[in-house]
């Protein structure tokens, strides 16, 4: 789809306008005034269809002779609109229409980032042996033993019953157990 387009004035005659029939675009826009002769001022205005996807910064442009001046339309909105665009010059006297269609813009492939890293070869874990406490720093495993054991004594303390005095010395077996493959290492 074209990226302008083009609007052509004073190229046949004094006060002229040609315009194409029609113009597609998905995004923002240029309108091109070219002045092919006597300075003029151009009046653009967008229907109330493409208002609503579309805006213009302002309505009235004034293009020196023999020059191009580049008009922007700003499309916003998503979806999918059409109507007109309506280019006057000469105070009125001269009146052209472009039909405009804004259509969903295409989605973009965006490329995928692949990191360096992930080319290099991964060591591998052995997949049976799963989570380890061989992994764990012995200061951690000392901490949350000392805490297990700690809130176990005093629970069976506290408690005074003999499941809760059972539970505890449990734990406390377990907590030496990890303290001692920990020691161990």
């Amino acid at each position: 789809m074209p990226d302008s387009l083009p609007v052509h004035i004073n190229r046949k005659e004094l006060h002229g306008l040609e315009v194409p029939d029609t113009f597609e675009t998905s995004d923002s826009f240029d309108v091109r005034l070219i002045n092919h002769g006597e300075s003029t001022h151009v009046h653009l205005h967008l229907d109330d269809s493409l208002s609503k996807l579309a805006a213009l910064e302002a309505t009235n442009y004034h293009v020196d002779r023999d020059s191009e001046r580049r008009v922007r339309v700003t499309v916003d909105g998503d979806g999918e609109t059409r109507g007109n665009l309506k280019v006057v010059t000469a105070y009125g006297s001269t009146t052209r229409y472009v039909d405009v269609r804004i259509a969903e813009p295409e989605p973009e492939d965006e490329p995928v980032q692949v990191d360096e890293d992930l080319a290099k070869p991964q060591p591998k874990r052995d997949s049976n042996t799963g989570f380890a406490l061989a992994d764990v720093p012995d200061e951690q495993v000392l901490a949350v033993g000392g805490a297990v054991l700690f809130f176990a004594v005093l629970a069976a303390f506290l408690s005074q019953n003999l499941l809760v005095v059972f539970l505890a010395l449990l734990v406390a077996i377990g907590t030496l157990v990890a303290v001692y493959a920990a020691a161990a290492r």
